[in-house]
């Protein structure tokens, strides 16, 4: 059985991010979203909350699954028996950040990195730029699935 992990931080979860999962799922058995746990990061959501947000968002998929995870992405894979690692690519600066840790990643441990091009209508969509438009008023609801969108909204009227 091929297994691959898609992880990130999803703070929240994009329709870029969907994208991906879903591409990743028409060409693995399974699928796991693993989302990272750090403590020291300043999260808008809480690790229960992108949990929570990632499960609803991929139920959709019948073959991925979401976990949390702390440390090493290449320790989760040793853990789960997962032989690639998935990762999204926007631009060449994307690419540029992402290669060195595909190489760390290839010396740690037998896991290989795939590069898959985001859709040219997600190519600009980064959580961090959907929540800063959203804090400033902005309408981000093309780019977040319905109930992430009111979540943000919530979070921030909170602040």
């Amino acid at each position: 059985m091929s297994r691959a992990v898609c992880p990130g931080s999803f703070d929240p979860v994009t329709n870029g991010h969907l994208d991906i999962i879903g591409r990743t799922s028409r060409l693995f058995d399974e699928v796991v979203v693993a989302v990272g746990v750090n403590a020291s990061k300043n999260r808008m959501f809480t690790s229960d909350e992108r949990l929570e947000m990632l499960e609803e968002a991929c139920g959709r998929f019948d073959n991925v699954r979401v976990a949390g995870f702390t440390g090493l992405v290449t320790d989760f894979c040793t853990e789960h028996d997962v032989q690639a690692i998935v990762k999204g690519l926007r631009a060449a600066t994307d690419f540029d950040y992402e290669m060195p840790m595909a190489q760390m990643n290839a010396a740690l441990t037998d896991v290989q990195t795939v590069f898959l091009p985001t859709a040219t209508g997600t190519s600009f969509v980064s959580s961090s730029l959907v929540k800063e438009v959203a804090a400033l008023g902005g309408d981000v609801s093309a780019f977040v699935p319905s109930f992430v969108l009111e979540a943000l909204r919530a979070r921030l009227a909170d602040r």
